[in-house]
């Protein structure tokens, strides 16, 4: 469904941020990607998104080239971004001014009830906490009924049971339609009670180092202790690719003092 096919970026300033990225995520599956801050997460987020044009390399959704923002790719920023002028119901049905007045209302009010907010939906974004804000934003994501969903880091800025809370709605939503979501994140225990599989980043600039295809069944305990050995498994590889970011790092620096 959505590829990038050996894609690299390069910003104006010639700063290098993703080099040599191949990777495929195909239709209904929920990839996570994780990686220490700086190796290009978000910056590979917005290629898939089209927000971002890779400078070589090629960026597809449905084997045609990705060249902008498409309406079946929704994106869920770690802000909720909602307009505070407009209440919950008009930030939701903002994305669908294209269609009836009728079927954007309940369009709009369909998703406000599945992310638990129908009571909320003349609210104003201040009104609401942080969870729900971020519930809205989602449900403004989800009400343009995108293929493909993704999520920057969307729970990072939320405290931890709240956190814990949202990824199991999020699960919960993902369950109506199974869209594709791809979510970037810090959180361990967030990419595997989550994805189907885990796509881990290193280096500057980043590259995929490697994949691990997540086989434990839904709903995932988070102290089973096969859950725990996953969780070994990946912070293992991550102390590895810090490890191997460190020394390159160093290895000039060491060169230039000798």
């Amino acid at each position: 469904m959505l590829t990038l096919d050996r894609a690299a970026k390069r910003f104006p300033n010639g700063y290098l941020a993703l080099d040599d990225i191949s990777l495929g995520i195909g239709e209904g599956e929920i990839v996570g990607i994780v990686g220490a801050s700086g190796c290009g997460k978000s910056t590979l987020l917005r290629l898939l998104a089209g927000l971002e044009r890779p400078s070589a390399g090629a960026a597809a959704y449905g084997g045609a080239p990705l060249a902008g923002p498409r309406d079946e790719i929704g994106v869920v920023f770690q802000e909720p971004r909602l307009m505070p002028w407009l209440s919950v119901e008009a930030n939701v049905a903002f994305g669908l001014r294209h269609l009836p007045a009728a079927e954007r209302n309940a369009r709009a009010g369909e998703t406000l009830e599945r992310v638990g907010l129908s009571h909320f939906a003349k609210s104003l974004p201040r009104e609401l906490s942080g969870g729900m804000a971020q519930r809205a934003a989602i449900a403004r994501a989800l009400a343009a009924r995108p293929k493909v969903l993704l999520l920057d880091e969307p729970f990072s800025a939320l405290d931890a049971f709240t956190r814990l809370a949202l990824q199991e709605h999020l699960l919960e939503l993902w369950s109506y339609d199974r869209p594709t979501f791809v979510l970037v994140t810090h959180d361990i225990d967030e990419a595997l009670a989550l994805a189907d599989r885990i796509v881990l980043m290193r280096g500057h600039p980043g590259r995929v180092h490697r994949e691990f295809a997540v086989d434990l069944p839904r709903p995932r305990s988070r102290t089973s202790p096969r859950f725990l050995a996953w969780k070994e498994e990946v912070l293992r590889e991550l102390h590895v690719t810090a490890a191997a970011g460190r020394t390159a790092i160093a290895a000039p620096l060491l060169r230039a003092a000798l």
